[in-house]
């Protein structure tokens, strides 16, 4: 296959070339070019390259990859003596202040949790939940008290926990958790209860086995002199669970959730409180505290103003979340490439024996599509986590810059964890049989990553999230609008205000200010023309989102049937929301990049991105008059030849993704297997 050039690249049939997306990088040979494979994973890793290679030496070194024939005992054993040898090594005290016995650093310790997702998902999980959850859970909603009696112990896992939220009834919606914590002024405890089976702490990491501790979740009841009790919303509390041997403690009952659809060395478990009294001093108080004679104070006098800043401090693990999530998705997609550059089946056409798998353009758009998503929703990440070390160093840290990355971190963690799902199933039926070996890894990592796209926020509950912030930031811009103030804003809100309030980057700004013409007469390849189509889209259903939420205020409307009616017309928002802000993030990140011939290629992949996702969407751009039926033809053509593009390159991608080589070392991929293909001269 010849290499593509500005004069004959298959992407001039779709509009010729810009002057940003001009020839593709020579291949040179057929194995992946060092030096291009270098820049791009350069890019990928981003800032925090050394937290990934020190990962990547461990997960080498130890061999941590998913295991099979293990019983759940012996696994959970192996994952909590892989996370004392990770005490050892020093990774846990990145995610903790210097005052408190870290050494302060957020974006690599994220980073190196993201990391193990190349490794075993368990690891990351039950790593995720003692450090990031309990953990973080200690720091950020305790005060100088619980930091001096816990940070330490917490860090060498002397202090073994659980995050205990979730219950059996209630579990995206926290604000209405029925655990009980009320005030005893007599003792000065918190008696913490259990009041229905409900109520009880369910699917709870570390509540199986091995965790002694638990920050639970509890609505806090108290009353001062002469008051009388009233609850005060959610709170975290510490509540020991467990003895020294293991035994549980008085009034706690825990029991063992078993075998899961995958994650066999995390020991969920559930937990029951029968009246169990803790120290007045458990009470993490830093937004809210309970005084001897049980008065209750915060700096934070909106009771839901105060839980939603409790939990946006927690917004680290599902920033976690999402970026490990990734990582296993890449590494699913670089198993399926591999396999699909040593595959053959079926005779071509030239008697030169049987195709590679990746030779057809059915898997090229299998496997390329997602491998393109991959590196846009990478490159968000990446810039997320840096917004999140930012705001998590800063000692007084903007509520408008908080609450806005509440909004990104719940629009990538859904993207993200969607994208790692479908690539890793997609990835498993790519490799047929093989695929389905445990001892491929495919299967154990499709099993392991499906809880991903429920905990830390279950997907549609939080693209819905993603919409209704943004509908709040569109009804801020429009409040005290007249009637026809209002008209004119919907029908002319082509640069709608709600969209402009992400932080504008100067490249992205550039492109913006050149996306004037229309879509339907400048070329696709046009960065300008990319953000403008998916900016576009995001305003139209925005406005019309809103237009469909106004009614609730009609005096015969049930509010209710109002927002139920409109549900799918929020999701709708919220993934064209994510797109356009993975777009954004791609762009930004390309800009950056000083190797020319990574930078081509990059533009490549980013046209892939976009050009599927309008193909994936075609019907609203052709139903909304944003694409004619002839250039919706040429999108469709130009994803197929894109693919074609691309398929030279598709080794040097994943390599780029800088998966260890020992998970990449399974059967199906062993040179001496009979599949196995003298190298690809394509």
């Amino acid at each position: 296959m010849p290499v593509p050039t500005a004069e004959t690249s298959r992407i001039g049939t779709v509009g010729n070339m810009s002057e940003q997306t001009a020839a593709l990088p020579d291949s040179g040979t057929p194995d992946p070019a060092p030096e291009l494979v270098a820049a791009l994973r350069a890019t990928l890793d981003g800032r925090w390259a050394t937290s990934r290679d020190v990962v990547r030496e461990r997960i080498q070194a130890h061999g941590i990859t998913p295991q099979v024939g293990l019983s759940l005992a012996d696994y959970r054993a192996r994952v909590l003596g892989e996370m004392r040898e990770m005490v050892a090594a020093g990774f846990p005290a990145a995610g903790f202040r210097t005052d408190h016995g870290g050494t302060g650093d957020t974006g690599g310790a994220v980073t190196a949790i993201e990391t193990l997702g190349y490794g075993d998902l368990s690891l990351m999980v039950k790593a995720g939940v003692q450090w990031g959850l309990f953990g973080g859970a200690i720091e950020n909603l305790g005060t100088a008290r619980h930091h001096e009696k816990y940070i330490r112990g917490i860090i060498d896992l002397e202090v073994l926990g659980c995050f205990a939220m979730t219950e059996t009834g209630h579990g995206s919606n926290v604000q209405e958790l029925e655990t009980t914590a009320v005030y005893v002024p007599e003792t000065g405890e918190f008696e913490i209860h259990t009041p229905t089976g409900s109520a009880r702490k369910d699917y709870i990491g570390g509540a199986g086995q091995h965790a002694r501790y638990a920050s639970v979740f509890a609505q806090l009841v108290t009353a001062g002199p002469g008051e009388e009790p009233v609850s005060r919303g959610v709170h975290c509390f510490v509540v020991p669970i467990r003895d020294e041997s293991g035994a549980d403690l008085p009034g706690v009952s825990t029991s063992d959730c078993g075998y899961k659809g995958g994650l066999p060395g995390v020991d969920n478990g559930r937990i029951v409180f029968d009246r169990v009294r803790v120290p007045r001093e458990n009470l993490l108080n830093r937004y809210g505290d309970v005084a001897p004679d049980g008065t209750y104070s915060s700096p934070i006098e909106s009771d839901n103003r105060r839980f939603f800043t409790m939990l946006g401090t927690l917004i680290r693990g599902r920033v976690t979340v999402g970026a490990a999530a990734g990582a296993t998705g890449r590494l699913g997609l670089a198993l399926a490439v591999k396999y699909a550059l040593v595959r053959r089946q079926f005779d071509g056409p030239d008697d030169a024996g049987e195709l590679l798998l990746l030779d057809y353009r059915t898997h090229q758009r299998r496997l390329l599509i997602p491998v393109a998503r991959a590196y846009a929703f990478a490159l968000a990440q990446n810039e997320l986590v840096a917004e999140l070390h930012a705001i998590q160093e800063s000692e007084d840290a903007d509520p408008a810059a908080v609450r806005e990355l509440e909004g990104k971190a719940a629009a990538i963690k859904a993207g993200h964890t969607r994208l790692a799902s479908d690539a890793i199933s997609a990835a498993r039926e790519a490799c047929g049989g093989a695929g389905y070996l445990a001892e491929n890894r495919l299967p154990l990592l499709r099993g392991d990553i499906d809880v991903f796209t429920t905990f830390e926020g279950d997907n549609l509950v939080l693209t819905q999230l993603v919409a209704k912030e943004l509908l709040t930031a569109y009804a801020d811009d429009v409040r005290g609008l007249s009637a026809i103030g209002w008209v004119r804003f919907v029908a002319g809100a082509a640069r709608d205000v709600a969209l402009e309030k992400t932080a504008a980057r100067q490249v992205v700004q550039t492109l913006r200010d050149d996306s004037d013409a229309d879509p339907e007469e400048s070329e696709l390849t046009s960065r300008g023309t990319q953000l403008r189509l998916l900016r576009n889209r995001e305003a139209h259903l925005l406005r019309t989102a809103a237009a469909r939420m106004r009614r609730a205020g009609d005096d015969d409307a049930d509010p209710l049937e109002v927002f139920t009616s409109a549900q799918d017309h929020l999701i709708k928002v919220g993934e064209a929301h994510i797109e356009r802000i993975v777009l954004e993030a791609f762009l930004d990140a390309i800009d950056k990049v000083g190797d020319p011939a990574a930078k081509e290629l990059l533009f490549a992949v980013c046209d892939l991105f976009v050009y599927s996702a309008i193909e994936n969407d075609m019907g609203w751009f052709l139903m909304h008059r944003q694409l004619s039926v002839e250039r919706a033809k040429a999108v469709r053509r130009g994803v197929n030849e894109l693919c074609a593009d691309l398929r030279p390159y598709a080794e040097t991608l994943v390599d780029a993704f800088g998966v260890p080589p020992v998970a990449l070392d399974v059967p199906m991929l062993d040179p001496s297997n009979s599949v196995a293909a003298p190298p690809d001269r394509g």
